[in-house]
């Protein structure tokens, strides 16, 4: 039975004090974060539970979210990750017998603050035109001035370091512990399918906290590193680029994946930016310079390489880029065994196209 009494109002207010009204759902409170939307028409669950959402208000364009329930096996870290959920329908009552129960319950049982009956499709043009910002949920205050005080004591994303907030506590290891293949991966906000696509695929992977260092690592004997992606500004990371830097002198395969590209590229000499507007959504065309093929692509990310870093560097080969802004979206180190796409290969329930680059890392990891 939902937790839903009745339709409580609800105010959604940004940095520039746009405001937008609706009802509340989930639990009723007041929460802040980065506004940003997401076009995936499917895939909810696993969005609400990618840590790389830590700290920001997610706005879904598709019209109905939760119309297909909550199946508990469908997770992609240990709790609901997002700030809070901004949608058009919220539709409690689900049509899938595999679903474990509804969306609200499952809201209000972790404390997430959202609203619903938004037109979002004029909240994602003016997101689209205006750029990324702060933004606030509240249902238990409408009063903007009194929100507006609390918005502006919300830190900006740029310089924000957020992985050692979402990653595990202690190292943990999964797969077959006599596989010959042992990949050590750090955990800056990863997601469950990359350990699942590496396990798949014979190997016994060891997860470690963002901020264990190479010495540490090193002595469980790896045969490959695994960089994960996860949320916040990577040049706020120097702990994790270090560490980059020192797997790559060992001469020790490794490949990284969104946050973890960029990390790799921060370790190669090449800075990031934070993009007026992340991409973010289940549809987008990557061109693979090395095959010449197009992949539908899922991504999640604000920041982004500096092209003109990259494309000056000798050390560095461009292997994808974003079809429709032409931004990099994956990289290859000349002297050393390393790659890595900003993009998610791993995605769940999907586009599939990409999942060759966990086999092109087994390879990689094999052949050393």
């Amino acid at each position: 039975m939902s937790k839903v009494i009745q339709q409580l109002p609800a105010v959604l207010l940004l940095a520039d004090g746009t405001t937008f009204k609706g009802f509340a759902i989930g639990k009723t409170g007041t929460t802040t974060g980065e506004i940003c939307f997401n076009t995936s028409m499917t895939g909810y669950q696993e969005i609400f539970t990618d840590p790389s959402y830590y700290k920001q208000i997610l706005v879904s364009t598709n019209v109905h979210v939760g119309n297909y329930g909550i199946a508990h096996k469908e997770i992609e870290s240990d709790s609901i990750k997002i700030a809070g959920l901004v949608c058009r329908n919220f539709n409690i009552p689900y049509a899938r017998k595999l679903a474990d129960e509804n969306i609200q319950d499952y809201f209000a049982d972790n404390n997430l603050v959202g609203i619903s009956g938004v037109d979002t499709r004029a909240l994602v043009t003016y997101i689209r035109n205006k750029g990324v910002m702060n933004a606030i949920i509240s249902s238990e205050e409408t009063d903007v001035t009194k929100l507006m005080e609390q918005l502006k004591a919300v830190p900006d994303m740029n310089g924000l370091e957020l992985s050692s907030m979402v990653t595990t506590s202690k190292p943990y290891f999964v797969g077959d512990e006599n596989s010959a293949i042992r990949i050590a991966l750090l955990d800056l906000g990863v997601k469950q399918n990359i350990i699942r696509s590496l396990t798949d695929r014979g190997c016994y992977v060891g997860v470690f906290p963002a901020k264990t260092n190479f010495e540490e690592m090193i002595k469980w004997n790896p045969n490959g590193f695994q960089i994960s992606n996860g949320p916040g500004d990577p040049s706020a990371m120097p702990y994790a680029v270090q560490t980059v830097k020192q797997i790559l002198d060992a001469g020790i395969p490794l490949f990284g994946i969104c946050l973890g590209h960029q990390i790799l590229a921060e370790a190669a000499g090449v800075k990031t930016y934070k993009m007026f507007n992340g991409h973010r959504g289940g549809n987008h065309p990557v061109k693979n310079l090395e095959t010449g093929k197009c992949e539908v692509t899922s991504q999640n990310h604000g920041f982004s390489v500096i092209a003109e870093d990259v494309e000056a560097n000798k050390n560095i080969k461009i292997t994808h880029v974003n079809l429709n802004d032409h931004t990099i979206e994956g990289i290859r180190l000349v002297n050393h065994k390393a790659f890595s796409v900003q993009y998610h290969p791993e995605a769940n329930p999907g586009p599939h196209d990409s999942r060759y680059l966990f086999d092109d890392f087994i390879k990689l990891v094999v052949s050393n």
